[in-house]
């Protein structure tokens, strides 16, 4: 179906539901191109920086933590611990937090009144109503750590190559490869 000039808030939540389901393939991509090597290697220089590994647990582990706070009534997934996750093992708990999410999401975006998840907690912080600052919120955190996974990986000596990282900015074959149909046109 063609778009309008003018898309429905329907249009909008499908558009930012969906744009989140591809979130998860800009990740997996990136997992499943970067060099096992990096994985729990840090910087000389670093002090205290994460390392790969911790970055990704992390990111799973705010997941985890949104979907307590917000989404109780759905399934979490068990934390991962960032010095003894390995790397198949971020990718699949990546994968399901991020169903779960997709989920929570749906619900925090529909107008119905009778919607379970009416309110978005980063935990110590105030909450808001849920909605497309929730949604924003949460892709933003996820990009921002793809762009440190990206740096971290390329300062260590082992860059994401190109064909890869490109793939993640490549949103309309992301969309195309998750059967997704209600993309923007």
């Amino acid at each position: 179906m063609p778009r309008t000039a003018e898309p429905s808030l329907t249009d909008l939540r499908d558009v930012l539901v969906e744009t989140w389901a591809v979130n998860d393939s800009m990740n997996q991509i990136l997992l499943a191109h970067l060099d096992p090597r990096a994985w729990r290697v840090r910087l000389p220089d670093a002090g205290r920086g994460r390392t790969v590994a911790a970055i990704v647990a992390h990111l799973h582990n705010v997941r985890v933590s949104w979907l307590r706070h917000n989404a109780p009534h759905l399934k979490r997934p068990a934390s991962l611990d960032p010095y003894r996750c390995t790397l198949k093992q971020a990718a699949s708990a990546l994968g399901k937090s991020s169903e779960q999410c997709l989920r929570m999401l749906t619900d925090a975006l529909s107008m119905d009144p009778a919607r379970k998840v009416k309110k978005f907690s980063r935990g110590w912080l105030r909450p808001w109503p849920a909605g497309g600052s929730m949604f924003a919120y949460m892709f933003s955190h996820e990009a921002h750590h793809r762009g440190q996974i990206l740096m971290l990986a390329r300062q260590l000596g082992y860059p994401i190559p190109p064909a890869a990282w490109g793939g993640i900015w490549n949103w309309d074959r992301l969309w195309k490869d998750r059967g997704l149909i209600t993309r923007p046109r």
